[in-house]
C-alpha cells in the first residue's frame, strides 16, 4: 500500500488540473498515490482525470454529483490507502519537496496530527504575485487556529490518518461514508476542521519551514461574496462554540476582528476601497486586538483601505501596470 495519499478535488478546472497533476507526480518522495475526486464537473474534467490516470498507475480518479470542497476531500479520504493523508485542490500546486518534508516532519513528530507549510501565492496564469503566506510554524494553540488560521489554505495540509478517523463522524445512518471536513458548509469548511481538531483532540498543529505550496488566488468579484464568506464563518462559531464555550467566550470577539480584517486586505486586493474600508469600521468596532497582537499588519491594511477609499482604484491600477510594464522591459 502506498505511504501516502493526495486528494485532489476537482471541478471544472480542465485549464489547472494537468500542472497540478504534473506537480504531484513529480513529487521526491515516490511512495503515494493521488485520488482526483471528480466532484460533479460539467466540462471535460472527468475525461481529463481518466486521461491522467491512465498515464501514471498511482492515479485514481472517483465521479461524484457536486457535494463542494468538503465532500470531494470526504470522498478522497475514504478511498485513501496511504498513511499520511494530504490535500491539494485541482487549481494549486506543490513544490516537488513538499510530500517529502511532510512525511519526514509527521515520521519525526508522532504527536503532530496536521503538518503545514507556507504558500507561493499565484495568479490565474501560474505566475507568481509576490506576495506570500509565512505563518507560524510552532507553538500552535487552538487560539492561533481560530484568530489567524496559520494552517493557510485547504492546499497545504499533509494529516496523519489517525488524526482524521479521530475527528470523522457519520451524520446519519444512512450517510455512505465517514465525514471529516462539514458537508454543509460551502466555505470556511477547512478552518472549521483545523479548528475541531485544535479543541476536541490532542493532536498538534505544527508547520515545517518553506514556501512549499503554490496558491492559486483569482482576484475580482470577491468583495460581493463578504457578506457569504462572513456568515459562514460565524456559522462555524455557531457550531463549535458548544465543544468549548470558555475559548469561545476569551477569543471570539479577536478572532471577528480579524476575520474581518482579513476580508477587507481581500478587498483591498479587488480595489475595492469602500468595503475595505466598512470592514475595518467593523474590525476596529469589534475588537483591538489585532492592533495589540500585529499593529504593524493592522495599521497597513487600515492605511491601503482609506487611501483606497480616498482615491479610488484608477491611480493604484495605473501605478501597478507601469510597473509592470517596466518589470517586463
Amino acid at each position: 500500500m502506498p505511504r501516502a495519499t493526495i486528494v485532489v478535488p476537482a471541478f471544472n478546472c480542465t485549464e489547472t488540473l494537468p500542472a497540478t497533476i504534473a506537480s504531484l507526480r513529480a513529487q521526491t518522495f515516490r511512495d503515494f498515490e493521488i485520488v482526483i475526486v471528480n466532484d460533479g464537473s460539467t466540462d471535460d474534467t472527468g475525461a481529463l482525470a481518466e486521461r491522467l490516470a491512465r498515464d501514471d498507475a498511482r492515479i485514481r480518479v472517483i465521479h461524484q454529483a457536486n457535494r463542494g470542497l468538503a465532500g470531494a476531500r470526504n470522498s478522497g479520504i475514504a478511498a485513501a490507502a496511504g498513511e499520511f493523508i494530504g490535500f491539494c485542490d485541482a487549481d494549486d500546486m506543490w513544490a516537488p519537496t513538499k510530500l517529502e518534508t511532510h512525511v519526514d516532519h509527521l515520521l519525526a513528530e508522532p504527536m503532530v496530527g496536521l503538518s503545514y507549510s507556507g504558500s507561493v501565492l499565484i495568479d490565474a496564469a501560474g505566475r507568481p504575485t509576490g506576495h506570500r503566506q509565512r505563518p507560524r510554524l510552532r507553538g500552535v494553540t487552538p487560539a492561533h487556529v481560530f484568530k489567524r488560521n496559520p494552517v493557510g489554505n485547504g492546499s497545504s495540509p499533509v494529516m496523519r490518518r489517525a488524526a482524521l478517523a479521530q475527528i470523522a463522524w457519520r451524520p446519519t445512518h444512512e450517510t455512505a461514508r465517514d465525514w471529516v471536513f462539514d458537508e454543509t458548509f460551502r466555505q470556511s469548511e477547512d478552518i472549521e476542521c483545523w479548528l475541531r481538531l485544535a479543541l476536541t483532540t490532542e493532536w498538534r498543529i505544527e508547520g515545517v519551514r518553506g514556501d512549499l505550496t503554490l496558491y492559486r488566488v483569482n482576484p475580482g468579484g470577491l468583495s460581493a461574496n463578504t457578506e457569504r464568506q462572513l456568515e459562514s464563518w460565524e456559522r462555524m462559531v455557531t457550531k463549535l462554540r458548544p465543544l468549548a464555550p470558555d475559548f469561545f467566550a476569551r477569543h471570539e470577539a479577536a478572532a471577528r476582528a480579524y476575520q474581518l480584517r482579513y476580508l477587507a486586505r481581500r478587498a483591498i486586493s479587488d480595489l475595492d476601497g469602500a468595503s475595505a474600508r466598512a470592514l475595518m469600521r467593523r474590525a476596529n468596532a469589534t475588537s483591538l486586538r489585532p492592533w495589540v497582537e500585529e499593529p504593524l499588519k493592522t495599521l497597513t491594511t487600515q492605511t491601503a483601505a482609506q487611501l483606497l477609499a480616498l482615491v479610488g482604484p484608477a491611480p493604484l491600477r495605473r501605478a501597478s501596470n507601469l510597473f509592470a510594464s517596466r518589470s517586463n522591459g
